[in-house]
């Protein structure tokens, strides 16, 4: 269920399926490579986009994402190094067993709406934020 789609310049090769974040202004994107990047969306386009070309951003709603790693439906999700989705890192308090964010600020692009495995083509609601 796709939600608002915007069309931005590619900064970069873009993937599809990729997590984005703007580029070196507002009107291009480029490939997130980090848990702190600030991430606005997923590459819809099919194919993906290159350098200066036109490129397809699902900015909200539900929408296919390539995961870098084991996800498990309900998870907290973030880039990797390559745009790819991963689960967050949650750490709890050895006395008082509370969760608490990593260690340094992460950026959440959304939720898994269904369990994957690296490589895999999963779902995520789509709600940037920090966790």
């Amino acid at each position: 269920m796709k939600g608002i789609v915007k069309s931005y310049k590619a900064g970069g090769a873009v993937s599809q399926y990729r997590i984005v974040k703007f580029g070196t202004d507002d009107k291009t994107v480029i490939q997130a490579t980090a848990t702190g990047d600030a991430q606005i969306g997923v590459c819809c386009q099919p194919g993906g986009s290159t350098t200066g070309q036109r490129v397809d951003i699902t900015r909200t709603g539900i929408e296919e994402v390539e995961y870098g790693g084991n996800v498990t439906r309900g998870d907290l999700l973030t880039s990797d190094a390559q745009g790819r989705a991963v689960s967050v890192t949650r750490h709890t308090h050895a006395e008082t067993g509370t969760t608490t964010g990593a260690a340094s600020a992460v950026r959440i692009i959304g939720t898994a709406e269904m369990s994957g495995a690296v490589g895999d083509i999963g779902q995520v609601l789509l709600s940037p934020g920090a966790a």
